[in-house]
């Protein structure tokens, strides 16, 4: 059960969501703020006293103290929570993930994208897998099974009722649907970029606009991004990378 902090100068905005938030079942308390001064100073009464904050729920623009400022200094506790953005400005999403943020939502805030983002914290705050765990998948060949560990796909496509997996030794033919792979994959940052393609995140080294078209390069293939994928595919390159990709 997660702990949060939901930060907003706009009384209307800070009351939806902390409404939205209550309503989720993997929320167990909701304390809220009306400024970035406030926030900062509940937060130092709420970690110095011991009491758990896993998550902040943070307005970028907001007079005084602004949001990504206010985040700034949380980057600077010693076990600081973790961040989701909420605002009505999208030109600042690459700042966000260049400050570690889980998730950036844009207003008005929609009560599925609200749970996405509940479901990114609580997985960011889980304790993180075992060093050398990693999901495998079998692949028969003729007579013999090949056992395709998931860190080795840079990317896989969909291919009626299979999956071929890309990896730098060859491609294997998988009988799985892509959408049952993304679900299985997915928290190990796997990204959808098209209808019919799901790529590794680790395996991107890079991300290019030419001409209203976007492509990336993973492994030894450059993949066409889709014009519905890119802008989330921007994002969580960027929040995988803490870095810009350009």
């Amino acid at each position: 059960m997660l702990r949060v902090l939901a930060v907003d100068d706009e009384v209307p905005a800070l009351e939806e969501l902390a409404y939205l938030l209550r309503q989720d079942d993997r929320i167990e308390h909701v304390t809220t703020a009306a400024d970035g001064v406030t926030a900062l100073q509940d937060m130092v009464q709420m970690i110095g006293g011991g009491e758990r904050l896993d998550g902040v729920f943070l307005d970028i623009r907001m007079p005084g103290l602004d949001g990504l400022d206010l985040a700034r200094l949380v980057g600077g506790f010693p076990s600081p929570p973790r961040l989701v953005f909420v605002t009505a400005h999208e030109e600042c999403a690459v700042q966000a993930f260049e400050l570690e943020a889980v998730d950036y939502l844009l207003k008005p805030v929609r009560a599925e994208r609200l749970s996405e983002a509940v479901r990114r914290l609580e997985a960011a705050t889980s304790p993180a897998p075992e060093p050398g765990q990693d999901d495998v998948i079998p692949v028969e060949l003729g007579g013999r099974t090949r056992f395709v560990p998931q860190q080795a796909v840079w990317f896989a496509e969909a291919k009626g009722d299979y999956v071929r997996l890309h990896t730098v030794d060859g491609s294997y033919l998988v009988r799985m649907s892509l959408a049952a792979l993304e679900r299985r994959w997915s928290d190990a940052g796997f990204i959808r970029i098209h209808r019919s393609t799901l790529v590794s995140g680790r395996h991107v080294s890079e991300l290019r606009f030419e001409g209203g078209r976007v492509t990336l390069t993973v492994g030894t293939e450059t993949l066409q991004v889709s014009r519905r994928h890119s802008r989330q595919v921007r994002e969580q390159l960027v929040r995988q990378h803490r870095g810009v990709i350009s």
